[in-house]
């Protein structure tokens, strides 16, 4: 039959059939043509943001802002190609709908950051000349910190909101090339959120706390990894720093041989009581197994005063590794025996010393000269802008935490990553945290080496957060002998020489209980307590020279399951092996 003898009714269904082949053949061609402008302008602003970077680093502001006005354009012409009508209804479309979706998203998400964060702090960071901060001679010129306070508040909160809609992107429903740029794009904007919202702190905190309405005397607790605590390491050294109008000065070293254990402990949290005893309460060196900051260095403050009498407007800790970066920034320096540079003083400092410098009173003063060299150094030698990059890759690692004694001041660091308060769940995902604490007394923690996997998925039907963490002694067979005494405590504290026990405490989502718990495959005996409302399992480990551990523990319930999981853990010697694997349900 031809189609002039059809009914009417079926020549009508095939015209309009066509019609829609037609129409969605010429929105695929739409929307095709549209989706290839729209990745290369995104292509386009990925390789300028690379070169951004890098013109940033080196103080090539006049090259960053060209390439800022050029991001601004194609992340424009971006977001323009996927907001029309046409677009958005194929995020509708079964399958690949996510990924005209999450096209859109990263285009609104970089188009937002373009022009509403990076443009201003460009135009701020022109007219703040690092160079002329007065670095120089321990001063530092505070004034533009309240012209560049303003665009720093205002590109915080766009990248934060930025940081909150990147999470909300669904990319595990989309094409893995698309998957892989989208949890790069949110790598990316959470490491700018967190500089740019340290900054803001900085550009808000430094006047005050620099002594431009008052002095201020601020604590400094020097924290050694080879004998590692929840914060970093043991407290080996101390110092008093005096700010004045800008002006800092080091007025008072000290080091824990000047504090005596106390009879009767500080009042501590229960949480700490329970992972821990009484041990941060009355040895001042072990007041950093508090995972918390907020709680811990009120009790250094309090050491303080009660020692020397000082009031103490504040206190910071750093840790060792923290020297490299510094170092990077002033060039070699001599401390005590070596001649210390980048590279070489991480293992000096901790591994070294102890066959260099066999008296432990010697070693507290060669740390004590090292801590006054690298101050000197740092306030009088070092190019400010190499500085403020050391300092900001110290913060990014969690090796400086910040506390005041000033309420309004404590609220902001509090909220910041320099405040060392336990990480707060929220909208953009949820945080787990592994903490390692040495009980062996010595300083073998230079030889430990952790790996840390998390799983996100479904075990018998409930969203469930795997943690699982492979502890490692990596210290020479014949660590008992090879090694100084100092070092490997010699069995002193009951640990064979050349092993390390090592309290090793995983906590979970905000809300969320522990479902399985193993170590090696096999259940042992564990403490539990609750980090506010973070459910908190310690395992008691013991691993002698090439051994190695795996503790597993899973989550459920509330927080449980959160695509987006971060791993908060105690900064090491050496940088944690930290991946996300596919969730095999261990229970």
């Amino acid at each position: 039959m031809s189609d002039g003898r059809l009914p009417v009714r079926r020549r009508w269904l095939r015209w309009v059939i066509g019609l829609f082949v037609t129409i969605l053949l010429v929105a695929i061609g739409w929307v095709t043509v549209r989706g290839i402008g729209a990745v290369s302008d995104l292509q386009r602003v990925a390789a300028s943001s690379t070169a951004l970077k890098t013109a940033i680093g080196s103080g090539d502001l006049e090259r960053a802002a060209t390439l800022s006005e050029r991001i601004a354009h194609d992340a424009a012409s971006a977001r323009d190609l996927t907001s029309d009508p046409v677009w958005h209804a194929f995020g509708f479309v079964p399958w690949l709908g996510p990924n005209f979706s999450a096209v859109s998203q990263v285009a609104e998400i970089a188009d937002a950051v373009a022009a509403d964060a990076l443009t201003p702090v460009l135009t701020a960071a022109s007219d703040l000349d690092l160079s002329s901060l007065g670095l120089s001679n321990g001063a530092i010129d505070l004034t533009p910190f309240a012209e560049i306070a303003p665009p720093l508040a205002d590109a915080s909160a766009t990248l934060s909101s930025a940081q909150e809609r990147a999470a909300a992107i669904d990319a595990d429903a989309t094409l893995p090339p698309l998957a892989d740029a989208v949890r790069q794009m949110r790598s990316a904007v959470t490491e700018a959120a967190t500089v740019v919202g340290s900054l803001h702190g900085a550009s808000v905190l430094l006047p005050t706390m620099l002594g431009a309405q008052e002095p201020r005397n601020y604590v400094v607790a020097m924290q050694n990894n080879a004998e590692v605590r929840s914060s970093g390491g043991i407290i080996g050294a101390l110092a008093l720093l005096h700010a004045e109008n800008g002006r800092i000065t080091l007025s008072t070293q000290a080091s824990t041989r000047d504090f005596p254990a106390l009879d009767t402990a500080l009042p501590l949290s229960d949480a700490t009581t329970a992972l821990f005893e009484d041990r941060p309460g009355r040895y001042l060196q072990n007041i950093t197994n508090i995972p918390d900051f907020t709680e811990a260095a009120p009790l250094l403050a309090t050491r303080w005063q009660d020692k020397f009498g000082t009031a103490v407007d504040g206190v910071i800790a750093v840790d060792a590794v923290m020297a490299s970066h510094l170092l990077a920034a002033t060039g070699p320096l001599t401390l005590g025996p070596f001649t210390a540079d980048e590279d070489t003083v991480v293992g000096q400092l901790l591994s070294e010393i102890y066959a260099a410098v066999p008296d432990p009173a010697a070693q507290d003063a060669v740390f004590a000269q090292a801590a006054t060299a690298l101050f000197g150094a740092a306030l009088s030698t070092a190019e400010p802008r190499a500085l403020v990059s050391a300092l900001a890759a110290s913060a990014e690692e969690g090796r400086i935490r910040i506390w005041s004694a000033h309420d309004e001041e404590e609220k902001l660091l509090a909220a910041s990553s320099l405040g060392g308060a336990l990480p707060v769940d929220g909208p953009s995902g949820t945080s787990v945290g592994v903490l390692f604490n040495d009980t062996t007394g010595g300083k073998m923690d230079y030889y430990m080496e952790a790996d840390i996997t998390t799983a996100i998925g479904t075990c018998e039907g409930r969203p469930t957060t795997q943690v699982r963490v492979t502890w490692t002694n990596d210290a020479p067979a014949d660590a008992a002998t090879s090694l100084p005494p100092y070092v490997t405590a010699s069995g002193w504290y009951g640990v064979p020489a050349g092993s390390v026990r090592t309290l090793v405490a995983v906590y979970g989502p905000e809300g969320a209980t522990p479902s399985h718990i193993d170590r090696d495959g096999a259940e042992e005996s564990v403490q539990t307590t609750l980090l506010g409302t973070r459910s908190v399992v310690q395992h008691d480990v013991l691993l002698a020279p090439g051994e190695s551990t795996t503790i597993t523990v899973e989550y459920q319930g509330q927080g449980a399951g959160a695509r987006l999981t971060e791993v908060v853990h105690t900064p090491l010697v050496g940088t944690p092996e930290i991946s996300r694997k596919e969730l095999r349900c261990a229970s």
